[in-house]
């Protein structure tokens, strides 16, 4: 395939991301209130995210694997995201909490595309770097667009959650669409199974996602204790939503530029400033009371996931050799494991003190900083 034909699947790929995450950022935000008005508790929210996370992992490294074995991807991502919209319309007809922790679990059946969509992208060798950040950007600014849409459908138009919910499974669906025009390219089948695959990666690639995995036990989704933050000091639930949306903007916005760069600077260069800015916003959020310094701070976190988590898909999809969708399987195995165990640790944490648990974040990313420098290359 030409390069011209990568770099068209990148943009159909983008597409299929921004208008399934359109759908799943109408839903994420009210989750919480549509549980609670079926009779859930806090227990209920908690098997969500641990569900959510566990399962998708799995999934994602199985579907990375299955991608090699198969020695194609199209089809494996087609199936992620046909399931993805079919469940979410499933989580809007749920009659019981427990019904929509089981749809909502389920839901993450649709995250076996991830690891083969990113093998599709990283055929883009010496560009793979801008075309992650490009990818990052179309999912990011399909988050900005689903807060938007649910903050005047739910705030200004007061439809009810149920309601906000099909909706956010019917423009999940169109998400199907540019998959149609994305060309796959056959690779060589693979022979081997899940562990005899993961078995032959190498050394450096395994430490590298072993240490991606070690600081995600910090960045596992800090975004919620940063909105809780928020939501504390200004009593409001509406603002935490539209610095939510600020947020993901951030990323959109910087995801592509930091992308093309890496691929001409140093991508462990680019993560490794990112985690030591990581460091530093934790620390001010230790002694932060102002709303105005709690946004700069909160969209400098954009910055971090922009200069983090797209060049780390790229860094592990150029040190990977061919089994490229098993290799991205595992980090996204690995990080999803960790981001449960990260989440259960920090929130107990923040239960104690939430300085506490600003300063033990603070401290693993220096950590790794450190390890991530010295024993990855």
């Amino acid at each position: 395939m030409s390069k011209r034909g990568d770099k068209k699947n990148v943009y159909l790929l983008g597409a299929s991301s921004l208008l399934n995450d359109m759908g799943s950022e109408m839903i994420t935000p009210i989750l919480p209130f549509f549980i609670q008005s079926l009779g859930g508790g806090g227990l209920a929210t908690g098997l969500i995210s641990g569900l959510r996370e566990g399962l998708s992992s799995l999934l994602k490294l199985i579907g990375g694997w299955l991608s090699d074995k198969k020695g194609s991807r199209l089809g494996i991502v087609f199936f992620g995201y046909i399931m993805s919209a079919i469940l979410k319309l499933f989580i809007g007809i749920a009659q019981t909490s427990t019904q929509i922790i089981g749809f909502v679990s389920l839901e993450r059946v649709g995250k076996v595309r991830d690891a083969p969509r990113d093998a599709i992208i990283a055929r883009m060798k010496g560009k793979n770097g801008h075309y992650f950040g490009l990818h990052e950007m179309f999912d990011k600014l399909g988050g900005v667009l689903g807060t938007i849409i649910v903050l005047l459908l739910f705030w200004t138009l007061n439809l009810d959650f149920r309601t906000i919910t099909i909706i956010a499974a019917g423009i999940s669906m169109f998400s199907i669409i540019p998959l149609f025009m994305v060309k796959d390219k056959q690779t060589k089948k693979i022979k081997t199974n899940l562990f005899q695959s993961i078995k032959k990666l190498e050394l450096n690639l395994k430490v590298t996602v072993l240490l991606l995995a070690f600081f995600a036990l910090a960045n596992f989704g800090l975004y919620m204790f940063f909105l809780l933050r928020v939501k504390e000091i200004t009593g409001s639930a509406t603002i935490p939503l539209v610095l939510y949306a600020l947020f993901n903007l951030i990323i959109a916005i910087f995801a592509k530029r930091i992308g093309k760069y890496s691929d001409i600077w140093s991508k462990r260069k680019i993560i490794i400033s990112g985690y030591i800015l990581f460091s530093i916003i934790c620390i001010s959020f230790v002694f932060i009371n102002n709303i105005l310094l709690l946004t700069i701070f909160f969209a400098l976190y954009g910055v971090v996931i922009a200069m983090t988590e797209p060049v780390q898909r790229s860094l592990i999809a150029e040190i990977s050799g061919k089994e490229k969708g098993t290799a991205i399987g595992l980090y996204y195995f690995s990080i999803g494991i960790a981001t449960v165990i990260g989440g259960v640790i920090a929130g107990y944490l923040w239960d104690i003190s939430p300085s506490i648990m600003y300063y033990y974040l603070a401290t693993l990313g220096i950590i790794f900083t450190i390890a991530f420098y010295k024993y990855t290359k």
